[in-house]
């Protein structure tokens, strides 16, 4: 699943959403067309309680991984190998695909419950993985470790050339990776939908092993990879634009919903990979 409420034309109206008015310690005054210093009663503490700031969006993501952890673990331990059983556990996974789905609807007209919806989305979003990711390693022994490694050496890159500033997230690469995500999203529904009707292999590149079904999973799994950079650079603009504390939740949201779309589509080329 890809990230639908990282983009910033969203976030600054989900910022706007009545989440109260903004600390006046963030604030700044404006005399003749000139910024000054914000107006105080003096130096009395430096601690911003409902700003969002870098380390508290860290925070409410570390918290959104441990939920989905917890149950993935759950997930792993019920997807037993008999097939009659995971068809029921599966139909619960799905589920939680279709309640995440819908936190994320929700979150993009109602973005002050992001501190209840994003926990909610975390929890859903871990069972699921969970289960998909004991199917595909009973399929290909340590493909789930390989997948979790390299989906964290990816974040870890991406970060190290966020905060170098190698990689600029410039306006024009930012409606790029937003447009390229838009589109590859669309696809994904077309095709599922063609499923229902046509079957699931119809489109056979989507799930192959061939030269094209892998070029289409490394850029699917490049795409997650740059959407990352977009979210560090969202994230970074609104601590210092002192968006309400609340935008924490809905920013970590949106940085858990690209890592789990990130994860999937790595855990999908690897496979394609193990079948050549």
């Amino acid at each position: 699943m890809s990230n639908p409420l990282m983009n910033e034309k969203a976030a600054a109206q989900a910022a706007r959403a009545g989440w109260g008015a903004p600390d006046p310690s963030a604030r700044t005054t404006s005399i003749d067309g000139l910024l000054t210093q914000p107006i105080t009663d003096g130096p009395i503490s430096s601690w911003r309680p409902r700003v969002m700031t870098v380390g508290g969006t860290a925070t409410a993501t570390g918290v959104l991984l441990v939920l989905l952890l917890a149950t993935a673990t759950a997930g792993w331990i019920m997807a037993p190998t008999s097939a009659s059983k995971v068809d029921g556990v599966m139909g619960i996974a799905i589920g939680g695909v279709i309640l995440g789905f819908i936190c994320a609807i929700v979150l993009r007209f109602k973005p002050t419950l992001a501190p209840v919806l994003a926990p909610i989305y975390a929890l859903a979003e871990g069972f699921f993985l969970g289960v998909i990711s004991r199917v595909y390693d009973d399929a290909y022994k340590g493909i789930v470790l390989q997948a979790v490694g390299a989906t964290l050496a990816v974040f870890a890159v991406m970060l190290f050339l966020y905060k170098s500033r190698i990689l600029k997230v410039t306006d024009r690469f930012k409606r790029i990776v937003v447009t390229a995500t838009m589109g590859l999203m669309l696809f994904y529904a077309v095709s599922f939908v063609i499923g229902l009707f046509a079957g699931f292999g119809s489109i056979s590149f989507l799930n192959s092993a061939s030269p094209m079904g892998i070029l289409f999973s490394v850029f699917a799994a490049g795409l997650a990879a740059m959407m990352l950079a977009v979210d560090f650079d969202l994230i970074e603009k609104g601590a210092k634009a002192g968006w309400p504390k609340g935008m924490e939740w809905y920013a970590a949201f949106g940085l858990l919903a690209t890592l789990v779309w990130l994860y999937l589509e790595i855990l999908r080329l690897l496979a394609k990979l193990n079948r050549r």
